[in-house]
C-alpha cells in the first residue's frame, strides 16, 4: 500500500491570504521490491534467447561489441506535448551499491536514497515516479517514457494489469533495448496498451516514444524503473559518483537533488494529491472564478531543499502587482506541495499567479469572470468514492438540478452498459464485470459534460 504524509499548517493571516497548507508526498515508503528474483531470472533467459534469434535474422550484429563506446542517455521520462505540467517526475530511489542487507544501503552519492529488503533484494535501478497527481497523470497519459538512447528492441511485454499498489508477483509491462555496444536498458512498470507499436527487432531512435508511465508488476504507484546492463550482463549505474562509476552515462547528469517547480495550478477547492492507491485524484484545476470566490493557488515541487525560499506574486489584469510573499522551507522533501487560499480577488480579467524557486519562474494564468459556465465550475466539484469500487459507486459534490442531467457508463470497447436519464448520488453496479469503465455526466442540452474513469474490483 502506498503511504503518504499530509502536513497542514495554519498561519495567522498574512498579506491577503487566509490559509497555507500542504506538505510532503512520499513514494513507496514501505520499500516494495520492483521485481522478484524469479521474474528477473526469467527475463534474462528471454533476452538471451531473443538476442540469439535476432543475430540469426541479421537484425543484430554477431561480433563482440563491448569495445564500442557506451551509450550516452537522455532522460527517459517527459511530459507529453502541451501538458499543463512543467515537469512530471521525481526520483525516489537510485541503485543500491551495498550488496549487504537489510538496511545497509549506499547510492551512487554514498548516501541512502535507495533501499534493500530482509529477503536480500537490493534495488538495482532508478525509480522515477510521477508527481504531482500521479494517478491523474496515469489516466490522462501525461508522463511519457522515451528511449534514453538509440537501439534495437530485443524484448517487449504488454497486457498486464497496470494499477498495482503492492508486491503481487505480477509481471510488468516493459521494453528492453540493446544499444550499439551491447548494453541493454530495461524500462519497467509501463501502462497496459500504451507501448509503442514497434516490435522485437525494430530499431528506435533517441527520444522516441516507448509508452506511458504505469504501475504494472510489483509496484505501489505509477513510476518508471530504469535499469541498465553492459554487454557482459553486469549491472551498470548510469550515475557518476563516489560510490559508483567514474563515468556518467547521462548526456546531462541531474544533480543529486535538483530543486524544480513541477507545476503551479489554481484550484476551486484545497488540493490534496495524496489519494489512496489506485484512486484517481480529482485535482479540481480551474481557470475561471467568480469575483471574491474561493481560489486556491498551489505550487508543486521536486526536491524541495531545507533552508531555501520560494517567492510568489499575484498580478492583476492591468499588470500591477496585487501582492507578493515568500515561503521558507524547513525540510528537504523529494516532492512537496503548498497552497494558499484567497477570497478577495475581484478585478475582472486575466490574472497571473507567479512562482519563483531556485532560479526557475513559472506563471499560471486564470480569469475572474462575471458569469461562470457550468462545466468549468459545478461539474469540477464532483468526487467519486470509492474508486476502485466493489459494487456501489458514490458521487459527491453535485449541486445542480438532478433532472437536468443524465448518466452513461461505457466499457473499454465504447459500448454503453449503463444509461440513466437523471442524476443519482449512488449507482449499484454489482452486475458489471471487473475492469475499467468510463462514466459520463451530461446535461440534457449536451452543452456541458464531465467524464470519469472508474475501476470495478
Amino acid at each position: 500500500m502506498l503511504k503518504k504524509h499530509f502536513l497542514l499548517v495554519m498561519l495567522v493571516p498574512v498579506l491577503c491570504f487566509s490559509q497555507v497548507g500542504g506538505g510532503e508526498y512520499t513514494f513507496n515508503p514501505d520499500n516494495i521490491p520492483c521485481i522478484s528474483k524469479e521474474d528477473k531470472a526469467q527475463i534474462k533467459i528471454e533476452l538471451q534467447k531473443n538476442i540469439k534469434s535476432l543475430i540469426q535474422q541479421g537484425k543484430l550484429p554477431q561480433q563482440k561489441k563491448s569495445t564500442l563506446a557506451p551509450p550516452s542517455f537522455i532522460w527517459p521520462v517527459k511530459a507529453k506535448d502541451n501538458s499543463e505540467f512543467t515537469d512530471v517526475w521525481a526520483i525516489s530511489n537510485y541503485v543500491d551499491h551495498n550488496s549487504n542487507f537489510p538496511d545497509k544501503v549506499e547510492d551512487y552519492n554514498c548516501d541512502k536514497r535507495t533501499y534493500d529488503t530482509s529477503s536480500g533484494y537490493n534495488h538495482q535501478g532508478t525509480d522515477m515516479y510521477t508527481w504531482p497527481f500521479t494517478w491523474y497523470q496515469f489516466e490522462n497519459n501525461i508522463a511519457e517514457v522515451v528511449a534514453a538512447a538509440a537501439g534495437t528492441i530485443i524484448l517487449k511485454h504488454d497486457g498486464e494489469f497496470d494499477m498495482s499498489c503492492s508486491f503481487n508477483n505480477n509481471r510488468w509491462n516493459s521494453i528492453y533495448i540493446e544499444h550499439s555496444d551491447g548494453s541493454i536498458a530495461w524500462y519497467g512498470h509501463l501502462k497496459k496498451g500504451s507501448l509503442t507499436s514497434k516490435n522485437k527487432g525494430d530499431t528506435v531512435s533517441e527520444g522516441e516514444f516507448l509508452g506511458i508511465v504505469g504501475s504494472s508488476g510489483n509496484s505501489t504507484g505509477p513510476h518508471l524503473h530504469f535499469e541498465v546492463y553492459d554487454s557482459n550482463e553486469n549491472l551498470v549505474d548510469p550515475f557518476k559518483g563516489e560510490c559508483s562509476s567514474n563515468t556518467s552515462l547521462w548526456k546531462e547528469q541531474p544533480n543529486y537533488y535538483e530543486p524544480h517547480i513541477n507545476a503551479i495550478f489554481t484550484h476551486s477547492v484545497a488540493p490534496n494529491p495524496n489519494s489512496s492507491c489506485p484512486e484517481i485524484e480529482v485535482p479540481n484545476i480551474v481557470e475561471e472564478f467568480l469575483p471574491n470566490s474561493k481560489i486556491f493557488t498551489a505550487s508543486y515541487y521536486k526536491d524541495q531543499l531545507k533552508g531555501t525560499t520560494a517567492s510568489y506574486r499575484l498580478i492583476r489584469p492591468n499588470g500591477s502587482v496585487f501582492t507578493r510573499w515568500s515561503f521558507d522551507f524547513d525540510d528537504t522533501f523529494t516532492s512537496s506541495f503548498w497552497y494558499w487560499e484567497w477570497t478577495n480577488l475581484a478585478d475582472l480579467g486575466t490574472w497571473t499567479f507567479e512562482s519563483n524557486y531556485q532560479g526557475q519562474t513559472v506563471r499560471k494564468k486564470f480569469k475572474i469572470v462575471s458569469v461562470l459556465g457550468v462545466e468549468n465550475h459545478e461539474l469540477t466539484k464532483i468526487n467519486i468514492a470509492p474508486n476502485p469500487f466493489e459494487n456501489i459507486l458514490k458521487l459527491k459534490g453535485f449541486d445542480l438540478d438532478k433532472d437536468n442531467f443524465k448518466m452513461d457508463i461505457f466499457n473499454n470497447l465504447g459500448q454503453k452498459v449503463v444509461e440513466k436519464n437523471t442524476f443519482y448520488d449512488e449507482l449499484d453496479l454489482q452486475f458489471l464485470t471487473k475492469g475499467m469503465y468510463f462514466l459520463k455526466l451530461t446535461d440534457k442540452t449536451n452543452s456541458s459534460y464531465k467524464t470519469f474513469t472508474i475501476l470495478k474490483k
